[in-house]
């Protein structure tokens, strides 16, 4: 069975990332909180964590409603 694209932890993660992102260029926000090299380790990070995700995925997605 196929769970809905919403319950995704790998979306959940990557559109975060994606709203820090724009977060940051739109407001500058996040860059005088974090150290130097912080976006250096999401660079790192994010594909390690996408990985491990992926791991452990034991259903596939659906676009629509549980199928």
């Amino acid at each position: 069975m196929k769970k809905p694209w919403y319950q995704s932890k790998t979306i959940w993660l990557n559109s975060a990332v994606a709203m820090l992102a724009v977060a940051e260029i739109k407001l500058g926000a996040i860059q005088p909180l974090v150290p130097v090299n912080f976006y250096a380790l999401v660079a790192f990070g994010l594909p390690l964590l996408n990985a491990a995700l992926r791991i452990i995925t034991t259903q596939g997605l659906s676009l629509g409603s549980k199928e």
